[in-house]
């Protein structure tokens, strides 16, 4: 029987027959070898070790460019300063979402608290309707008070449907005028998708929402800083110690970045999550709608995540030097400009160095008063618009008349004296 060795010698005079066929008949890289003195089967096996590597490598930047496998039927990834979508799937497919909807209950109980129609220290009272709730609670009584810390605490911590509902009947004097309140809000954010029936999340016939949606409504809580106290928080409790809180969302303690946000689990609805993560200023929003279990919710979640933050950039670009900006029939030649704050750029991985400034200066004449619009920066990238940053006169600039004429010549003339 035949050696290794001269089995592997046949394979490899096999795969040179069939690179000599493929390459037209070899001419090109008999050419070459001759060209620059390089033993044909050596020549040969070098190409087929390319080839063999870009065939391997071609599967895994199919999926890079495919974006991540999400094994639930609706999920989206959203880039949160801008709100630009980074992948999607049935973004707009209408379906329950459990307790995220306690998103949006956030949303009004912190526009409450900003306003000073609520404070964290303020006791509320549970109503009976309150104390019906089923589900996930912490079993509020009727007549049970309790701080609007706490109930922010078992709602966030905990996902509390009766915790809830009195921090909802605190804000609109009832549930049903609360979810008003939510509906409008969810109109004002563009939520089209959106209709809800309750303020907590249990199934009920009509109350949807879609992936897209809960993104927005995400999006809208993270302008409230305070709630990263409760999304971050592992483990804490209420009643002074005799009821423990459990954080439901467990990528808390292993996802790199995680801030925060939501879970939420039902019947009809499945295993669902709002994610959010942060990473050198890059700020990703991660909706898991109808995954099978929680795990897969997880998974899914985290696959985002990683998605967005390995394909994107958040950048702020240096500011340009600024030249004064000349102004006619003024009392000074020129003017100072002033940039406003610097953008935030979001770029896809190996564009940061393709971005472009101009600085664009407007034609002025006197008068000008400090704050008047000078000119802008525009960033652009292969011809598109990136963002623009506004220059502003630093100071005043009088227009040129015969009585500022006598009036800076006589203050020139006393100050000889």
């Amino acid at each position: 029987s035949p050696c290794g060795a001269c089995l592997k010698r046949k394979t490899e005079q096999k795969d040179i027959q069939a690179l000599d066929v493929f390459f037209s008949g070899g001419e090109h890289i008999h050419w070459i070898a001759q060209e620059r003195m390089i033993p044909m089967k050596k020549l040969w096996l070098c190409l087929l070790a390319l080839l063999t590597a870009i065939t391997t490598a071609l599967p895994a930047l199919s999926v890079q460019a495919a974006g991540p496998e999400i094994t639930a039927p609706s999920a989206v990834l959203m880039e949160a300063s801008t709100g630009r979508v980074l992948f999607q799937k049935e973004p707009h497919q209408q379906r329950p979402c459990a307790s995220i909807t306690k998103v949006m209950t956030l949303c009004l109980v912190f526009e409450a608290m900003d306003s000073g129609r609520l404070s964290l220290e303020q006791a509320l009272t549970t109503s009976a309707h309150a104390a019906s709730m089923g589900g996930s609670d912490i079993w509020l009584e009727e007549g049970e008070t309790m701080s609007v810390d706490d109930l922010l605490k078992a709602t966030v911590i905990m996902s509390a449907n009766d915790a809830a509902v009195v921090l909802a009947e605190a804000v609109a004097g009832s549930e049903d005028a609360f979810v008003e309140q939510m509906n409008q809000k969810a109109q004002q954010l563009g939520m089209n998708d959106t209709v809800f029936k309750n303020c907590n999340g249990l199934d009920e016939e009509g109350h949807v929402t879609s992936a897209y949606d809960v993104a927005l409504m995400s999006r809208e809580l993270l302008r409230h800083e305070k709630i990263f106290d409760y999304t971050l928080t592992w483990m804490d409790s209420v009643r002074n110690g005799e009821t423990q809180l459990v954080n439901t969302n467990k990528l808390i303690r292993s996802y790199t970045g995680i801030t925060g946000l939501k879970t939420g689990t039902t019947g009809e609805a499945g295993s669902c999550i709002t994610a959010t993560a942060q990473r050198e200023g890059l700020s990703l929003i991660a909706v898991v709608l109808g995954a099978d279990t929680t795990d897969h919710r997880f998974q899914d979640a985290a696959a985002l995540l990683d998605y967005g933050f390995a394909g994107w950039k958040a950048v702020v670009p240096e500011m340009p030097a600024l030249e004064p900006v000349p102004v006619s029939r003024g009392m000074v030649s020129q003017v100072q400009p002033v940039a406003g704050e610097a953008p935030q750029l979001l770029l896809e991985a190996g564009e940061t160095g393709q971005v472009k400034t101009e600085v664009v200066y407007e034609t002025l004449a006197a008068p000008v008063c400090a704050g008047d619009t000078v000119g802008k920066i525009r960033y652009t990238l292969n011809g598109e618009l990136l963002a623009e940053v506004p220059l502003t006169a630093e100071d005043d600039v009088e227009e040129m008349s015969f009585l500022s004429l006598f009036r800076t010549l006589l203050e020139e003339m006393l100050s000889l004296q």
